[in-house]
């Protein structure tokens, strides 16, 4: 008998980001907060990191609230409504139920119909993660719009009397929306994985090795490592999305890297040799590194403040614990 024929899906030519939002957390956290628990000062704090402020939430801001309200910003950015969302996909570190994936409660709570959800994680690279899979479902024809979501609680993995990390961390959410294109609008994703690099960044304490009377869990890294990583790596990466898309430095007009550290931020557009006309993401100064939500929400205060334009060309890049990376070049909704 003869092996049966399959009948291949087909989808849209192309995605592209049709909708993004952004949710930031009420209380705000200045450097004069973090400096009650360790030795240091906000000068230091500022010129190590470039953080001055940054957005803690509140018991009742958990992950799927923050996602929700990012989410419905975006949702109603992109002009369609939640019932035509085919795919929710969730990336964060910081949903600690192993399961089910927060994305079903998300996806229901938006009212959506029966939207595929699922959880990623891939650390501050998740949500360059998060586009290449959404891209693939509305190219494949599994998805009309794909609703990606970065958010995070970092707060709650954050150690306040360890002087190398406790400046860093936010949280927050920030969502984007993909849907159909008659032409390119989401370039080839640069992604990849250094896993002999895993133990740079990481919990102090595995989850099943946590006993009761211990410090909660709490997010720990080699400062120097990741910094030098990032500043030689990651510049590569950045080029090599530059060079997949087709266009130079030149034809940019927005640089949105993962808020990790002002001088990493600096170095890359020394490195890639950005021209003047670029403007540059540097959320990280009022939202601290928030890791999956740090790129959809510079995104969004870049278009809200006029910083950027809707049909602009922007290279994302992000990178993280893993060690993950993934970069590419997008039009900005």
């Amino acid at each position: 008998m003869p092996p049966a024929t399959l009948k291949a899906s087909r989808g849209a030519p192309y995605a592209r980001l049709v909708g993004v939002g952004g949710y930031r957390p009420a209380r705000v956290v200045p450097n004069e907060e973090i400096l009650r628990h360790i030795d240091s000062s906000d000068e230091w704090i500022r010129s190590r990191s470039g953080i001055a402020t940054r957005h803690w939430a509140g018991p009742e801001e958990t992950v799927a609230e923050m996602a929700i309200s990012a989410s419905g910003k975006a949702i109603a950015g992109a002009g369609i409504t939640a019932r035509q969302v085919d795919a929710v996909v969730i990336s964060t570190v910081s949903h600690f139920a192993q399961t089910p994936a927060v994305a079903t409660e998300i996806a229901h709570r938006l009212g959506t119909e029966n939207a595929a959800a699922f959880d990623i994680s891939a650390a501050c690279a998740g949500f360059g993660y998060g586009l290449t899979v959404g891209k693939g479902l509305i190219v494949d024809g599994s998805a009309g719009h794909v609703l990606v979501v970065g958010v995070e609680r970092l707060s709650d993995l954050t150690d306040p009397t360890d002087r190398s990390t406790a400046f860093l961390f936010g949280d927050g959410a920030g969502a984007v929306v993909l849907g159909p294109s008659l032409e390119p609008a989401l370039g080839p994703t640069i992604w990849g994985s250094e896993g002999d690099k895993a133990d740079v960044i990481g919990q102090t304490v595995a989850w099943n090795e946590y006993q009761p009377g211990q410090r909660f869990p709490a997010l720990r890294q080699e400062g120097q490592s990741v910094f030098r990583w990032a500043v030689y790596e990651m510049a590569k990466v950045a080029q090599q999305a530059l060079d997949a898309a087709g266009i130079t430095a030149q034809d940019l007009d927005v640089f949105i890297p993962h808020q990790a550290n002002m001088r990493i931020i600096d170095s890359m557009v020394k490195t890639l040799k950005l021209p003047e006309h670029v403007a540059v993401a540097r959320d990280i100064e009022f939202s601290g590194n928030t890791s999956a939500a740090s790129i959809p929400l510079a995104m969004e205060r870049m278009l809200e403040t006029g910083q950027a334009r809707s049909g602009d060309t922007a290279l994302v890049i992000g990178f993280g614990a893993g060690l993950v990376y993934a970069a590419t070049v997008v039009t900005l909704p």
